[in-house]
């Protein structure tokens, strides 16, 4: 069995199948040939930790994965990456596009084949990077092979900043995204991501059309995910579904449920065990996920209890920690700062705008607590309500448990950021600004 693993960047849920008004036809007919999954979540809302954690089947404050590559956070151990487990298992692996999770030299994750290419123009045309990547890992799909394969292809959309809005977007009749206010500024906005999300869709066809074209259809098992939330306050670098919530959707030849969705509780942590299952490899005993392929096949319905996510750092120190069942989240702040820190929130219209609003004068409480099947959109702190206290003190008891058995440092005090890397201060509005603690 082949494994083709396709994903953007802070895309969240925010295409076609998930029901929004998103463009993207092409992902819409992977829904419609696979399985959607509706409560999918990405184990840290932020780049880098969040592919970290589905690539080694580990959180990141296991796998050492604190922060971003690029700013000098690294993995403990990059055998623990599934990359040079699948080497050692006698499969190609290939990489074409972003991966984010080795910096700066991609190498080092050990990817037998990199096929990103160096230049836009393609047989004379000139493509967006991930169009032009695409194609090129078309033409490797579609190479002779005499054993099984692993594809990354990667994409920087929907990363911001976002494309011009394309000719058949329309500002006017958009919505911005729950939770932003419906104005102006952020209907343009969200009209540029929607052209974002159509490179994705474009890109994604020139992929699948070359594995219809191969003959190879039937032997390789296709997902697409993203890593987190969408680039908005409230969503990306935060808890809240709005950050943690993503897209999954799967296509093999044996999943019994084509063109179906399913409401079963799942992590980014499942997918390493799911490419053991389906290579027929033993799953490494430190994977904190579990397979989905009985979910696929219709022997389970769940999997989980639960699913835990977390940050640590991204542009600033801000850490935090989550359990969520099908019904509650318990989210829980760890440091001695109270306040939203504006450089974890990329720079946008609907940022300056909330800013301006206010935004980050407001205090958060310490401590969350959400009953999601009353208040899915996660207004009402229940902390304080004595008639969930047997919740609040059984999830506070799991997500102090998880931390213990993953070896969570955070649990004994702050987690210092490794010798070399760089983080902004507290004090900085922009991720993007030069001032360093």
């Amino acid at each position: 069995m082949n494994v083709i693993y396709i994903h953007t960047h802070d895309t969240g849920r925010y295409i076609e199948p998930y029901g929004y008004n998103v463009p993207t036809p092409n992902l819409m007919n992977l829904a419609k040939e696979g399985t959607l999954f509706r409560q999918a979540y990405s184990v840290a809302p932020t780049c880098s930790p969040s592919r970290s954690a589905l690539l080694t089947g580990l959180p990141p404050h296991t796998n050492g994965m604190f922060g971003l590559a690029h700013r000098g956070f690294k993995l403990h151990d990059m055998n623990q990456h599934i990359v040079p487990f699948l080497n050692k298992n006698n499969i190609e692996t290939a990489l074409c596009g972003v991966q984010h999770v080795a910096h700066p030299e991609q190498k080092a994750i050990g990817y037998k084949r990199i096929i990103t290419v160096n230049s836009n123009t393609v047989d004379g045309v000139n493509y967006g990077v991930d169009e032009a990547n695409a194609l090129s890992a078309a033409k490797y799909i579609k190479e002779k092979k005499d054993k099984p394969f692993f594809l990354s292809f990667g994409m920087i959309n929907t990363h911001r900043d976002w494309p011009a809005i394309d000719n058949e977007t329309n500002e006017n009749y958009v919505m911005p995204p729950f939770p932003l206010y419906d104005n102006k500024e952020n209907r343009k906005d969200f009209a540029s991501y929607i052209s974002s999300a159509k490179i994705v869709d474009r890109s994604v066809k020139i992929v699948l059309d070359a594995l219809k074209e191969s003959g190879l259809e039937n032997d390789t098992f296709v997902f697409f995910t993203t890593d987190h939330g969408l680039a908005y306050p409230n969503m990306k670098c935060n808890l809240y579904d709005t950050g943690i919530g993503v897209s999954l959707i799967i296509k093999y030849p044996a999943n019994m449920k084509k063109g179906q969705s399913v409401d079963s509780l799942v992590s980014h942590l499942d997918i390493f065990p799911t490419i053991c299952d389906l290579m027929e490899l033993n799953i490494p005993d430190d994977l904190n996920g579990k397979s989905l392929i009985p979910i696929l096949e219709n022997r389970t319905d769940e999997i989980h209890g639960e699913i835990f996510a977390e940050v640590t750092y991204h542009a600033v120190y801000e850490p935090m920690r989550c359990i969520r069942t099908k019904r509650y989240k318990l989210i829980k702040y760890f440091d001695d700062y109270d306040f939203t820190l504006p450089a974890n929130v990329d720079g946008s219209t609907a940022k300056d705008f909330m800013a301006d609003s206010g935004f980050f004068r407001k205090k958060h409480p310490k401590l969350m607590l959400f009953d999601l099947y009353l208040d899915p959109v996660e207004r009402v702190n229940l902390v304080h309500d004595e008639s969930y206290a047997d919740v609040l003190e059984g999830l506070s008891e799991k997500l102090e448990k998880w931390m213990t058995e993953t070896k969570d440092p955070l649990a004994k005090g702050k987690i210092e950021k490794p010798l070399g890397a760089v983080t902004n201060k507290r004090s900085c509005y922009s991720p993007r600004t030069e001032d360093f603690e």
